[in-house]
């Protein structure tokens, strides 16, 4: 399941780093609020090279993060992670490179007819 979500940069949170059976790891949380009528803070992980790039995120900045919820049980207690997978920064730029932009175009038949001869045509 993949989520998506626009917001600002609130507050960039301390780099942890560890060491686990598959090697070291590396985790940086962020804070964002989104702009709803009702704003909501929410805070995501970014894990491996997704940290560092939330290093080069500024407080302010306009985000649009791709993410992947997650809850796991401990001692009888769940917690939930937001792990970003996708980053993008109000610059359109992403760790894939440069997003596009989408052009949406009209189907033929919901297009105006330059030759039309029936009386009762409006004029717009």
């Amino acid at each position: 399941m993949a989520l998506e979500i626009t917001g600002k940069v609130l507050q960039l949170l301390a780099e942890q780093t560890g060491a686990g059976k598959n090697g070291t790891w590396v985790r940086r949380d962020f804070v964002i609020e989104t702009t709803d009528q009702y704003p909501k803070k929410i805070c995501f992980s970014g894990w491996g090279d997704k940290a560092a790039q939330v290093n080069g995120l500024q407080p302010g900045q306009s985000v649009k993060v791709s993410f992947n919820p997650e809850s796991r049980e401990f001692n009888g207690k769940w917690y939930t992670d937001l792990r970003a997978w996708k980053i993008e920064s109000d610059r359109g730029q992403s760790e894939g490179g440069s997003a596009g932009t989408v052009e949406r175009t009209a189907p033929e038949e919901f297009l105006p007819s330059s030759s039309s001869s029936d009386e009762n045509d409006l004029p717009f």
